[in-house]
């Protein structure tokens, strides 16, 4: 009888992951750690600025989060150039940080500005993480691979020839043949790859701006998709005229990545705390982490471009 009791509370976990997979409402059920922000800018090095815009990974039963760092020695009118910090935590909540960051600008395409906003990919024993290299003027989307998460091997712009370009999300499963990323910070674009390397992108955007809605100006990639059985779920950044950033989510088919199926008319979370609406960037929630530990989604944001924040979904 015991067993069968665990069996069955196995597959209504099951169902629950599935129905947040297909239902989007269940995303609203997300509540803000009453504790925010989880970690904060201090001393006089690396996060002396601010810390934000994290990213999140499960390892041997810990998350492992890495995140922007910014300290006061850029130039022009932001001021800061950002690493990538590494931080680890048994819980989602304490974490124990680095005492140095994992990846630091060190390419002229890194400097002046450096290594920003992380979103990572664990496929097949490797870590697949996407940044942006700013050098002052240009933002291009770069990407890193590790084994370790401690020691990366910097693979380089992913677009060279493009200009500007930023934000990819990676699907850790291939579609008809390919990898699938999620790019842009604008609209959304798409690129697909057999190798995780090499990606070609296409021209035409699988996701825009909506007039009169959250994300009437922009809307830009947040933590790595993830494959549901009703197709694969995309939460996004979005940005009104008003320059408030808020987080939102779409669903695309598992079998045309292009094909937007369900996508949210109002945002899940959005800035309505003091440390969300006051820092370097007022009114903004950006969510570029994921993972679920112990019977709860965890989703990572950074809070006005200054703070680490955590929202909590159990299931």
């Amino acid at each position: 009888m015991k067993k069968l009791v665990l069996l069955f509370a196995f597959l209504a976990i099951l169902d629950s992951v599935v129905v947040l997979g297909f239902d989007l409402t269940q995303l609203y059920n997300f509540r803000k750690y009453s504790k925010n922000p989880i970690i904060l800018p201090y001393g006089t090095g690396p996060m002396a600025k601010a810390v934000f815009n994290p990213t999140a990974v499960v390892k041997d039963g810990k998350i492992y989060l890495l995140y922007r760092e910014e300290d006061w020695t850029g130039v022009k009118r932001w001021n800061g150039t950002s690493r990538i910090g590494l931080g680890e935590s048994s819980d989602g909540i304490h974490f124990h940080l680095n005492s140095t960051p994992v990846i630091t600008p060190t390419l002229p395409y890194e400097k002046l500005g450096g290594c920003e906003d992380p979103r990572i990919t664990k496929i097949k024993g490797t870590y697949y993480l996407t940044y942006t290299a700013y050098n002052g003027s240009t933002a291009q989307l770069c990407e890193a691979i590790s084994t370790d998460l401690i020691h990366w091997k910097k693979i380089g712009p992913l677009f060279p020839n493009a200009g500007w370009s930023k934000s990819g999300a990676i699907l850790n499963e291939k579609i008809n043949g390919n990898y699938v990323m999620y790019f842009g910070d604008s609209s959304i674009y798409i690129a697909y790859s057999k190798d995780l390397i090499h990606w070609k992108a296409s021209p035409y955007p699988v996701l825009t701006p909506r007039p009169g809605m959250f994300d009437s100006v922009l809307v830009e990639p947040g933590p790595a998709p993830i494959m549901t059985d009703k197709g694969i779920l995309l939460i996004y950044n979005g940005a009104d005229y008003s320059h408030k950033y808020s987080v939102g989510a779409v669903i695309f088919s598992k079998d045309d990545p292009t094909q937007v199926l369900y996508r949210l008319d109002k945002p899940f979370l959005q800035p309505t705390k003091s440390w969300e609406k006051y820092g370097q960037t007022p009114n903004v929630v950006f969510a570029e982490g994921l993972v679920t530990l112990k019977n709860e989604w965890i989703l990572y944001y950074g809070a006005a471009d200054t703070y680490v924040c955590a929202a909590i979904m159990s299931y």
